[in-house]
């Protein structure tokens, strides 16, 4: 069995901190290949994670602990998440979960005794127009029952080839952690992207002869170049305008009022004088 101390897998880890400007934005899919590994985030792991990023174990351990998806105690052959928030709750969420859980004799976050399936209740899974959804591995298996979920678990637990509602094939979730970690498996094409729900909307433009409006036509020039045309036109503009005030100002005769009062002024100094 493979360990994270291995130099293959040390190479791989390495490789993966490679590919990002900042080495320590490679932690997430590093920690996804040590759970492929390992089946789960070991503290052998947080110790190599460390040393291949110059960071300190509790740094890694800080994110290791903060997000749920990095397991602490060994998963099983498959990851059966079912979600429990609101709306799939409602749906009948809660109602597959208390039934997998009497069916596999577990409770939260706990793996079978044949190692085959481990169960959790998870957070929402951005697929609420599939409602009750349950997750094997990632894998969708939407608009899910107490039965339908029974069955998915006895097929996986049997070694039946599973099919997510989507189309996927479903492999051990060590397996799905190693493409998480950024190494595909070649099966990125099998089944749809979306569901029926997510593409109804589509299907109604398509059938009712919808589309989207034209784009607007492109500047003649670039956004930066015309933000600099335009302010080179505003301060010419505004050169003119102070040039034709300015010969305004200077062709209009004293104001006579002005005038007024400065001879007075200058009278009164005379009178002054001569007296």
């Amino acid at each position: 069995m493979s360990s994270v101390t291995d130099e293959s897998v040390r190479a791989e880890l390495a490789e993966i901190a490679a590919r990002y400007p900042q080495p320590r934005s490679a932690l997430l899919p590093m920690l996804h290949l040590t759970q492929s590994v390992e089946g789960m985030v070991t503290p052998e792991a947080i110790e190599v994670c460390a040393e291949v990023l110059d960071l300190s174990t509790a740094e890694v351990s800080g994110v290791a602990t903060f997000y749920t998806m990095y397991k602490r105690r060994p998963v099983g052959d498959h990851h059966v998440g079912v979600c429990t928030n609101t709306l799939c709750a409602i749906m009948g969420g809660d109602a597959i979960f208390c039934r997998l859980k009497e069916h596999l004799d577990v409770g939260n976050d706990e793996t079978t005794e044949d190692g085959k399936i481990t169960l959790e209740h998870v957070e929402c899974n951005a697929a609420c127009d599939f409602a009750p959804v349950m997750m094997v591995n990632w894998e969708y298996f939407d608009h899910q029952t107490p039965e339908s979920a029974v069955q998915v678990v006895d097929d996986l637990r049997t070694g039946n080839e599973v099919h997510s509602t989507r189309g996927g094939r479903i492999t051990t979730w060590a397996e799905g952690e190693r493409v998480l970690a950024g190494f595909p498996d070649g099966r990125a094409d099998e089944g749809p992207a979306a569901g029926p729900e997510s593409l109804v909307g589509l299907r109604l433009a398509e059938e009712r002869g919808w589309t989207a409006p034209p784009g607007e036509a492109e500047p003649e020039h670039p956004p930066q170049q015309a933000t600099a045309k335009s302010a080179v036109g505003a301060a010419e503009q505004a050169d003119t305008r102070r040039a034709e005030t300015e010969t305004k100002v200077a062709a209009e005769p004293p104001d006579a009022s002005s005038e007024d009062s400065g001879g007075s002024g200058a009278g009164s100094r005379d009178s002054g004088s001569e007296s």
